[in-house]
């Protein structure tokens, strides 16, 4: 198994705010969840996509 180059993190879409997954998750209407590459690996081209 490879190590994945991106982790993933949930963002208030209103005021652009960092907040956990959990809570994105919680609150789809308002919330989304990226993913954002590892430092060092800034071309996340072959990731795949998030997935539930």
């Amino acid at each position: 198994m490879t190590a994945r180059k991106t982790f993933d993190v949930g963002r208030d879409s209103r005021s652009g705010q960092f907040i956990t997954v959990k809570q994105a998750e919680a609150r789809p209407n308002t919330t989304t969840v990226a993913r954002i590459p590892k430092s060092g690996y800034g071309d996340t081209k072959g990731e795949p996509s998030r997935s539930k």
